[in-house]
């Protein structure tokens, strides 16, 4: 009976959050999630979730781990680990994700390439998404996804991603599909320690949703962020450490209706051969 009703709870969560579940449509890393889930314009290990166009857009291959804590419970946690490799011909991306606890649970993996040619960088990545549910079985998926961003002057980038775009199904033997979602942001740099973000996000099935992020450095090793988003009204702030090759970054969410969320990731980088 108790597995019945936390069953029954999840479901309705998982019903309100849809556009956001894990792995699949929720943005990946600390960084992302402090700056209001922004997807689209992020260079670093974490835009292989994000948006693959952006990757090669790193300096230095990098490896990232992350672990999000959810409204105070453990089921709606996630586990990750992204990796980039820099090379001359473009950046490999690659990522393992896991969502969920006993009764519940997404895991994804998958692979990606990025290039970037001129003022345009783009790419493509392939996952395979598994979905579990106690008592139902087991669905797997193969998804596809696309982005791009393109450098419209040094201080202005726009960016685009769509991901799940051959509306792949929760499994063969059920006619519901995960959820396909485009979206598409703009960065402004009025300085070279400050960037503004502003995004859209929406899902085929529900109402858009507008994102906006603040990030501003105080050093070169300390940077302070906020965030907001709209439907549902949320507030994110946060701050990242980058001492050398490494980088710490911690997110804060709040969720009116459901509560808080925290984000920590940890990274480190190093030259290519």
């Amino acid at each position: 009976m108790k597995h019945s009703v936390f069953f029954c709870f999840l479901f309705l969560v998982f019903l309100s959050l849809k556009a956001q579940t894990d792995p699949l449509t929720q943005p990946h890393g600390a960084r992302s999630q402090s700056l209001g889930n922004l997807r689209v314009n992020l260079s670093d290990s974490w835009a292989f979730f994000n948006n693959i166009g952006s990757l090669d857009r790193i300096a230095e291959s990098e490896l990232a781990v992350g672990y999000d804590h959810r409204f105070g419970l453990n089921e709606l946690s996630t586990f990750d680990l992204v990796g980039a490799l820099k090379n001359n011909f473009g950046t490999i991306g690659f990522g393992v994700s896991r969502f969920g606890g006993s009764l519940f649970n997404q895991q994804s993996l998958g692979v990606g390439f990025s290039n970037q040619l001129g003022i345009v960088s783009m790419g493509m990545k392939a996952e395979w998404f598994q979905t579990q549910i106690e008592g139902f079985g087991t669905g797997n998926a193969l998804l596809l996804s696309l982005g791009g961003v393109a450098e419209l002057s040094p201080q202005f980038f726009l960016g685009a991603h769509i991901s799940n775009i051959n509306r792949g199904k929760i499994s063969k033997n059920s006619e519901e599909r995960l959820p396909t979602a485009i979206q598409m942001g703009i960065t402004y740099w009025p300085a070279s320690q400050l960037s503004i973000y502003l995004e859209a996000e929406k899902d085929i099935e529900i109402d858009p949703t507008v994102k906006a992020g603040l990030e501003y450095g105080i050093r070169e090793w300390l940077w302070l962020r906020a965030g907001a988003n709209t439907n549902p009204g949320r507030v994110f702030f946060g701050f990242g450490l980058k001492p050398g090759r490494f980088q710490i970054d911690y997110g804060f969410g709040q969720n009116s209706a459901l509560g808080s969320t925290n984000h920590v990731s940890f990274g480190m980088r190093w030259e290519k051969d």
